[in-house]
């Protein structure tokens, strides 16, 4: 299982100071995105999640030139989300650097959308889901009812959607409801966020996801990004 570190960027910088040797005073602290990511590929990171905050808020890429930097500091796949819905949004990250993107549940409501973001992203498109009922139930869709989890998901994959991004916010993810997933939903599942431990990751590397997007508990050295990656191993 990847386990993959993730970058919140806010006006070309990152929205957390990065210094893995806080603790022992070694190294020199640094919220330059490409930085960080260098740091994380040097340690073995084969993925670099970034999310574009200003793009998120505004609809459209918002830090094409930090994509870029980050391109071209690290030989490893740059995958983007924030402002990522629209073909010619995915065509800008693309050409920035960024290899895979990520666009918002409420894609799932724009057939036409989608497949203009397929035509162009193809497999390197996931769609990002919060997994929770209640997130779902409560989201405004733009038909009679809410639907299912798994309904939602197939509806995507026959549609050409390949991976799904699942969110759980700042709580614990729920293991077993993660496996039952996994096995239902034909498409590669990551996870994003969460209250994670080192136990946790091992839990999730058995329920067959394919990869787990961490940004503070590795930025803030909550976890160690080695011992990560043996969890996941």
């Amino acid at each position: 299982m990847l386990v993959i570190p993730s970058i919140d960027v806010e006006n070309g910088r990152s929205r957390l100071v990065y210094w893995p040797g806080a603790a022992t005073g070694v190294g020199s602290p640094t919220d330059r995105p490409d930085r960080i990511a260098e740091r994380f590929a040097a340690m073995g990171a084969q993925l670099i999640h970034m999310v574009d905050m200003d793009g998120a808020r505004a609809g459209h890429p918002g830090n094409l030139e930090t994509m870029g930097r980050i391109a071209g500091r690290v030989a490893v796949p740059l995958q983007v989300a924030g402002g990522m819905e629209g073909a010619a949004n995915i065509r800008l990250a693309f050409a920035a650097g960024a290899t895979r993107v990520v666009v918002s549940m409420s894609i799932a409501d724009r057939p036409e959308l989608l497949r203009d973001c397929l035509e162009v992203a193809g497999d390197w498109l996931a769609v990002g889901l919060d997994p929770r009922p209640e997130r779902i139930a409560a989201y405004p869709w733009r038909r009679s009812a809410p639907p299912s989890l798994i309904d939602l998901t197939g509806e995507l994959v026959d549609q050409g959607v390949r991976r799904f991004v699942l969110s759980h916010g700042g709580a614990v993810p729920d293991l077993r409801l993660l496996a039952g997933l996994a096995q239902s939903i034909r498409a590669e599942l990551f996870l994003a966020g969460g209250s994670m431990s080192l136990e946790a990751i091992k839990g999730l590397r058995d329920t067959g996801f394919a990869g787990i997007i961490l940004g503070e508990p590795l930025l803030s050295g909550a976890i160690d990004f080695a011992k990560a990656l043996e969890a996941a191993a």
